[in-house]
């Protein structure tokens, strides 16, 4: 990245080198302070700020004293007005330089928390199939969004407002001791308790927290579940069912809140209580020593707004602990994310791939998304660059699988897979997924114009080429009869269109791009038959002198194929021509006798 930007993974990754433990705050707080631009010119700037606010606020206490002791006994009126002055001035000062500090430290905030979203967005585009696999999108989703959110209360004020306590507290109590140690020893005999307190409630309620997010995830992934398959629910009239269900999970995230807020609710007037018997010691030993000559008045009031100033962190610090730990549990599910590593990434020294130009080679591959059960087994199978092979078989042969690891979407266990010659595990991922044009069974558009769904094959993409693509998918006289032509919006998934629509924007999309090698995966399963023809047609004409890779179940769509691979139980059953095939007496004629029945007697 650009000017010298160290994306938030790697810093992660250099400062921490194991997963940061339950109880590393600490280390949380220095992982943000890293996300700060020009952190050690704005610690200045705020250190600075602090300094002259604690100056204010000691200065008004000593004036109250000055006054009491000095002023009033002496009728000094004149003075009443400099005091007066010098108190609202050192307020108004104050006011000025808490909503400055404020200000800042917000505005930096917001900008290390986009960083570290956009981190996290880049570190999760860069993760393998393997690991979505794993995870689900709710869940994700609530860890960028949510626990992202919770890190950015921290950042823009609770982390001020730790840092400002803590500078005010070290700095009263050493002053406070400097002036009567005897009333300061009084005064803090409540602040032990208060911290062993403060640990022990910590700790529960970053579990409690946990647990909250934990259940939030839960609700983003039912959510995204039943919204996105609301067609199906409301098809089966579910809507109860799910609806229960959803019920469920918004009961334990309830739950898991309401003993959240009992932690909260038992910690704030414990600290208070404590505070209390500080502010009830101060006043009867500071009373009795007045009575008996030792302290003047003033010093007591003074010592007053001194407890004021030390009880004021220590109640922030009530309230900010449950922001901090809630931040800590966030930090924790957000490190976890930042710390995985993709299985699928290329070599230090990873080659570019050249264009196909000889072959694809499957050699001996072994392969399973479950180690359980085994998908592909001891495959061997070759591909000439510059034709057709159309891959066959039942529903679970492994037809799919085998261009999911020629993607390298996932690495086989065993074998090798080398597109001339070259193992595709030596040259970088970059350079084999953009010889490839894919389209699926299952079409994935996005919300937005046509014209944003065909040009993402190529972004830079002019008008003209986005039209001449449409047309070779026979997409073009659909789109313009669209009130808005290309710029029609689609919605989500592209459920304004029909399926036929959809695969034609997705075949256009894939042609756009202008890949070496195309993938079809049942891609004109959804089409009608006159469609499919226009497709067809249009395929034949723009796949010459491309490598192409034809999965599909109707073997109508795959009898003009170079190469027909038929596959059982993750390994080739035969090969050859439809016509081979078909006099074969094979698997591929069991296939196409079923499909087409009555052309049976005829071969016959």
């Amino acid at each position: 990245m650009s000017g010298g930007h160290i994306p938030f993974s790697h810093k992660v990754r250099s400062v921490i080198n194991a997963k940061p433990s339950k109880g590393s705050i600490w280390t949380m707080l220095r992982q943000m302070f890293n996300r700060v631009p020009s952190k050690w010119k704005f610690s200045s700037l705020i250190l600075c700020i602090m300094l002259f606010i604690s100056l204010l606020e000691f200065s008004i206490p000593q004036l109250t004293q000055y006054t009491i002791d000095k002023i009033i006994p002496e009728k000094k009126y004149d003075s009443l007005i400099w005091v007066g002055t010098g108190i609202l001035g050192a307020a108004i000062l104050l006011a000025l330089l808490n909503y400055f500090n404020s200000y800042i430290v917000s505005k930096v905030g917001q900008k290390a928390i986009m960083d570290l979203r956009n981190s996290m967005y880049e570190h999760i585009q860069r993760l393998d199939m393997k690991f979505f696999d794993k995870n689900r999108t709710g869940d994700l989703m609530s860890r960028l969004t949510n626990d992202v959110n919770l890190l950015q209360q921290l950042i823009s004020s609770s982390m001020l407002q730790v840092v400002t306590d803590t500078v005010t507290f070290v700095a009263v109590a050493v002053y406070m001791l400097f002036i009567n140690w005897k009333l300061t020893i009084v005064l803090l005999f409540t602040f032990p308790f208060m911290f062993y307190i403060t640990r022990v409630f910590g700790k529960r309620i970053r579990m409690s927290f946990r647990s909250v997010q934990s259940s939030a995830g839960d609700i983003s992934n039912q959510l995204q579940d039943s919204i996105s398959g609301m067609r199906l629910i409301q098809s089966f009239t579910n809507e109860e069912f799910e609806s229960i269900r959803f019920a469920e999970r918004n009961h334990e995230n309830m739950v898991a809140n309401i003993k959240s807020v009992r932690l909260r609710s038992m910690f704030g007037p414990v600290i208070d209580l404590l505070n209390n018997i500080g502010l009830v010691a101060v006043i009867v030993f500071g009373a009795w020593q007045v009575m008996e000559g030792a302290f003047t008045v003033g010093l007591i009031v003074a010592f007053l707004a001194y407890l004021r100033l030390l009880q004021s962190p220590v109640r922030n610090f009530s309230r900010v602990i449950s922001i901090v730990q809630q931040s800590a549990a966030a930090f924790e599910r957000i490190t976890e994310i930042m710390e995985t590593q993709p299985e699928i990434s290329d070599k230090g020294n990873a080659i570019e791939l050249p264009s196909i130009k000889k072959q694809i080679e499957f050699q001996s591959v072994d392969f399973a998304y479950d180690e359980s059960v085994p998908v592909l087994s001891n495959l061997n199978l070759t591909m000439k660059a510059g034709q057709i092979t159309a891959l066959v078989g039942s529903s679970g042969a492994g037809k799919s699988t085998i261009t999911n690891l020629l993607i390298r979407f996932y690495d086989p266990q065993q074998g090798t897979i080398k597109m001339d010659g070259l193992d595709i595990r030596d040259v970088s991922l970059k350079s084999i997924r953009s010889q490839m044009g894919i389209v699926s069974q299952d079409i994935i558009l996005f919300n937005g114009s046509i014209r944003d769904n065909i040009v993402y094959g190529k972004l830079d993409a002019t008008d003209d080429e986005i039209t001449e693509s449409a047309k070779a998918a026979n997409a073009h006289d659909f789109i313009k009869a669209f009130p808005n032509g290309y710029d029609s919006q689609i919605g989500e998934r592209g459920v304004k269109l029909s399926g036929g629509q959809k695969q034609r924007i997705a075949i256009a999309r894939a042609l756009l791009k202008n890949p070496q090698i195309i993938i079809l995966d049942e891609a004109t399963a959804a089409l009608d038959t006159e469609s499919e023809h226009l497709i067809q047609e249009a395929l034949s004409r723009l796949l010459v002198n491309r490598t192409s890779i034809v999965i599909a179940h109707r073997l109508s769509t795959v009898q003009n194929a170079d190469q027909i691979i038929v596959l059982e139980k993750g390994s080739v059953h035969e090969k050859g021509t439809h016509e081979q095939l078909l006099t074969s007496n094979g698997r591929y004629r069991q296939l196409h006798d079923l499909q087409f029945p009555q052309l049976k007697a005829a071969i016959t």
